[in-house]
């Protein structure tokens, strides 16, 4: 991939690690599943309730990646506490700087428990939320 960090991508806790691992490398829906707990919950910037599992959770994180993980996504800085991690990232979405926070924690087997996203500025949520609406019809209607 051509992304650059601004931070480095290993050196971290275990769990954190595996995240960065599975996004440099792997990125495949199975290794993104063996991350996630079932009874994972994510917090997406723009649906106001929790989306609770890891069917959900697996469709928000792969619209995500398919809508903000393009050459322009990177981490700007991380925040490792071993069972929770916080990473700040940066991509351009449709000539929109793009802002945003990934707050993850781990549950005691190191798998993925929660995940909440915020983003700012404002004009990046409104474009965040009109891509990522697109991205899972799309992936709702099996296109």
């Amino acid at each position: 991939m051509t992304r650059q960090h601004l931070v480095p991508m290993t050196g971290y806790a275990p769990n954190l690690q595996r995240w960065f691992d599975w996004m440099e490398s792997d990125h495949s829906p199975e290794g993104l599943s063996g991350q996630l707990a079932d009874d994972v919950v994510f917090r997406s910037p723009v649906v106001h309730t929790p989306q609770e599992g890891k069917p959900v959770t697996m469709a928000y994180l792969t619209a995500a990646g398919e809508t903000l993980g393009g050459d322009t996504f990177r981490y700007v800085r991380v925040f490792d506490c071993g069972d929770k991690a916080v990473l700040e990232f940066e991509c351009v979405m449709d000539g929109i700087q793009v802002n945003g926070v990934d707050m993850i924690e781990w549950n005691v087997d190191g798998q993925i428990s929660d995940f909440k996203v915020m983003v700012r500025p404002l004009k990046a949520i409104q474009t965040v939320h009109a891509a990522m609406g697109a991205m899972l019809a799309k992936m709702k209607a099996g296109a």
